[in-house]
């Protein structure tokens, strides 16, 4: 395992700026990736935090608090308004699935990627 990436916890690699997030999706070598928007403040995002945890894989990490930019920048790539909690599977570039709020749980994740393999 290669440890010189950025900090992980529970899976997470925390996309502080937009080197990170570039890296972070550059590194999934054209598997899905999975980028949270979490809020830091909010209690419907610290349950999606916990579902996302479960996830045995990667996981971008953006608290939209301290990476605003990095927040606005996947707005702007992906053309999908930007929500917290908020979930994105990646693939070049091209946005294959995304949920919202409730709507975030661990199994419709891996549902959802098992789907875009």
């Amino acid at each position: 395992m290669n440890h010189q990436s950025s900090p992980q916890s529970n899976g997470f690699v925390e996309l502080a700026d937009t080197d990170s997030l570039d890296r972070f999706l550059a590194q999934s070598n054209g598997s899905p990736a999975i980028i949270f928007k979490h809020s830091a403040s909010c209690g419907i995002s610290a349950r999606a935090h916990a579902q996302m945890s479960e996830l045995e894989r990667p996981v971008g990490l953006v608290i939209v608090q301290q990476a605003r930019g990095v927040s606005d920048e996947i707005e702007s790539r992906t053309g999908i308004a930007h929500e917290t909690p908020q979930v994105f599977i990646i693939r070049d570039g091209e946005v294959l699935w995304t949920a919202s709020h409730g709507q975030i749980k661990a199994e419709a994740v891996e549902a959802a990627l098992l789907e875009n393999q």
